[in-house]
């Protein structure tokens, strides 16, 4: 007869899980529908999640004002609808003409960085620093014109990346349709599925998750759209080229934490070094003034302290969800890392809190 200590209990579920996960690779071919549903899947999805933390307070204000709540989504979409319309009349075009001019210049703006690569090589103090037969400035160059190559190779098809975007993502209206007008009664199904005696804690997960998730998107999206106007505006005071372009790709590099700004400083000070160095460090003061501002008065304002994550602790997730799953896999790691903790802490208090507490004493 087989031991029943706890040591040989570990062991056998230990043994059992790897030969569960063993079995698995072996038929993962049967998993390749289900992997490929969730792939078509999930954009939409996570599009109409992303605008239903945006929307369902203005749905919830006119619901709470005795409008019904077909109308009231009726009428987010009709505003929804002007918004889109106001943009592509106006902010498009003037997006589009400067994506087709930094195409038409690229070659030109290689140029101008390499000039103003060999001016500063040529200036007495910054040649105090580099040996005469240093190649710094033709490698710098050399990068430099690799990335403004493939920038502008991909901004040329950036039109029918969004047209096939879009097109891919027409079932979002009516996902975020259903959740708007239905939303509220999710929980009930999921709790269905949680035994009765644990139900008063499956909802307190619920909504702990629906709280972390709605001020995370909400407060990012706030404080993305005001680093951007603060960027705008302060990129048409100094003059900078290409000023909506540039904020445009600051502002979307600016949604992953803490390594976004970093990231979106630096096509800004780029382009902006093309024309003058001068330029570059206008460009460098204006980021990093919108940024402080956005950090340390509007983050702690919008945000307070439900962003529970620590530092260290997102740039190791956004580092290893990008190896994982790419570009998605940047944007919805924090999220996904908010609902898991949470789950987990509730977990952990329900089942083994006690027994932790029995072992210490």
């Amino acid at each position: 007869m087989l031991p029943n200590t706890r040591l040989f209990r570990l062991a056998y579920g230990t043994i059992l899980l790897l030969l569960i996960i063993f079995l698995v690779a072996k038929v993962s071919f049967l998993f390749r529908p289900i992997a490929t549903m969730f792939n078509i899947l999930i954009v939409p999805f996570m599009l109409a999640g992303f605008f239903y933390y945006l929307l369902r307070p203005i749905v919830n204000y006119l619901t709470a004002r005795k409008m019904n709540r077909f109308v009231a989504v009726l009428f987010i979409y009709l505003l929804l609808g002007a918004f889109l319309a106001i943009f592509f009349m106006s902010v498009w075009p003037a997006l589009v003409a400067q994506i087709e001019l930094f195409a038409e210049e690229a070659p030109q703006l290689i140029d101008g960085f390499r000039e103003q690569m060999l001016h500063l090589q040529h200036n007495k103090m910054i040649a105090s620093f580099t040996a005469p037969e240093s190649d710094l400035t033709a490698q710098i160059s050399e990068y430099v014109g690799r990335l403004v190559n493939s920038a502008s190779a991909y901004l040329n098809n950036v039109i029918q990346v969004v047209t096939g975007f879009v097109i891919a993502v027409t079932t979002a209206p009516f996902i975020l349709y259903y959740m708007l007008k239905e939303g509220d009664t999710l929980p009930h199904y999921l709790l269905g599925a949680v035994p009765r005696r644990y139900r008063p804690d499956g909802v307190r997960a619920l909504r702990e998750i629906d709280a972390a998730l709605s001020g995370f998107i909400l407060g990012r999206m706030i404080i993305t759209f005001l680093l951007g106007v603060m960027m705008y505006i302060g990129f048409l005071i100094i003059g900078l080229p290409y000023a909506l372009l540039v904020t445009v790709i600051a502002t979307v590099l600016n949604l992953i934490p803490y390594l976004g700004p970093i990231l979106g400083a630096i096509p800004c000070v780029l382009v902006a070094f093309t024309a003058s160095p001068t330029m570059a460090f206008w460009s460098l003061v204006v980021t990093v003034a919108a940024q402080q501002i956005e950090g340390n008065l509007l983050s702690p304002l919008i945000y307070g302290k439900r962003m529970d994550v620590h530092p260290l602790t997102t740039i190791l997730l956004l580092l290893v969800a990008g190896e994982i799953a790419g570009i998605l896999g940047i944007i919805l790691c924090i999220p996904f890392y908010m609902i898991i903790k949470i789950i987990i802490v509730h977990l952990y208090d329900l089942f083994l809190a006690e027994k932790v507490e029995e072992l210490v004493e």
